[in-house]
């Protein structure tokens, strides 16, 4: 178990300091996107018109969190020292609808930065990119560019459409590589919950054809950090809980359908299916309850068996989301800058297609 000093912080604590903004000169999205694939059901994408859900939120896993943790506290940022905060620059459109995302940048630097795209969670229905806006304050202070894209949910289009927009977010920061002072060829990715899952699918399947943003190839990433995010969605002990109410499961309605009826693409959602050689480092944390990464063992040991760097750090006793609050964001964050340090100099290639 990793331990820190605990602390009974007072619960109400203001979010946001002075936050200086950066014009995003010449980096607009492309004039035209390409048209969604077929296989994306689309929710009249010329109509503004969005169905949400606000039931995963910072405040209601606080809610829901803090009376059995009183050690947790809700984390202020604070914004100096020459980084920078860009909130909502367009990345990508589906007919009218936009998609934006935000971007924290570390002080300047000689040497282009190390990237992070995270991936929000919330049962890939809920949430949005403001989640990660405490940890990518932190990890901006450490040096690192981090993107927070939002994504199309699934009460908006279901699978695979939040995997094609993320990888559009990564086009996106690969082609504003120079602007943005970041490193193209090291460019990680990362998700809680429901986005861990997502982060890991998009990570193990990069430089393939699939969830490719209108490209011949998704593009690779040089690293995978994954938050309590299920790895293997066919094992015992994900279908336990992933599959229980069946067609009205959360996976299920993004899935477009339970283990029963859709069992070929509950495979493909798998991170597992998915490792290979060129899977990239992995960082994999968790929390007391092992279903939210049904899966990590095969990853350790298929990554293990091909050299490939891999780190599990395990918080005993703490529930899902833990990360959001201190003091366990802190130790997170140091987890996460330990394991991108200690990253081999190798270097993922991108396609020139």
């Amino acid at each position: 178990m990793l331990t820190g000093s605990l602390s009974k912080k007072a619960a109400a604590i203001s979010r946001v300091a002075a936050v200086s903004l950066m014009p995003l000169a010449g980096c607009a999205a492309p004039a035209s996107a390409d048209p969604p694939r077929a296989s994306v059901p689309q929710n009249r994408p010329d109509d503004h018109t969005r169905l949400l859900d606000d039931s995963y939120t910072v405040s209601q896993r606080w809610e829901a969190n803090s009376p059995a943790h009183p050690e947790f506290a809700m984390p202020t940022l604070d914004v100096g020292g020459g980084r920078r905060i860009m909130f909502d620059r367009l990345y990508a459109k589906r007919g009218s609808r936009e998609l934006h995302a935000d971007v924290f940048l570390p002080a300047p630097s000689d040497r282009p930065a190390q990237a992070l795209v995270l991936v929000h969670g919330g049962a890939w229905r809920s949430g949005n990119k403001s989640n990660f806006y405490a940890m990518a304050n932190l990890l901006a202070q450490r040096g690192y560019a981090v993107i927070l894209p939002e994504y199309r949910l699934a009460v908006e289009s279901p699978y695979p459409a939040g995997l094609i927009d993320v990888n559009a977010a990564i086009d996106w920061t690969i082609r504003n590589a120079a602007m943005l002072g970041i490193d193209p060829a090291r460019i990680a990715i990362g998700g809680e919950s429901s986005g861990g899952q997502m982060a890991a699918l998009i990570a193990y399947t990069g430089g393939t054809p699939l969830f490719a943003d209108g490209t011949a190839k998704a593009p690779r990433v040089n690293a995978l950090i994954d938050l309590d995010g299920v790895l293997d969605f066919t094992t015992p002990l994900a279908l336990r809980y992933e599959n229980a109410a069946g067609e009205d499961s959360a996976a299920a309605r993004w899935l477009g359908g339970s283990m029963e009826t859709a069992p070929q693409t509950w495979e493909e959602a798998s991170a597992t299916t998915h490792l290979s050689a060129t899977s990239p480092p992995t960082l994999i944390v968790s929390g007391e309850d092992d279903r939210f990464t049904a899966g990590r063992d095969e990853v350790i040991a298929t990554l293990t068996a091909n050299g490939t760097p891999v780190r599990h750090i395990h918080f005993d006793g703490l529930p899902h989301t833990f990360w959001l609050f201190d003091p366990y964001l802190g130790q997170v964050v140091d987890a996460i800058d330990a394991f991108l340090q200690d990253m081999p100099a190798s270097r993922p290639q991108q396609s020139k297609e």
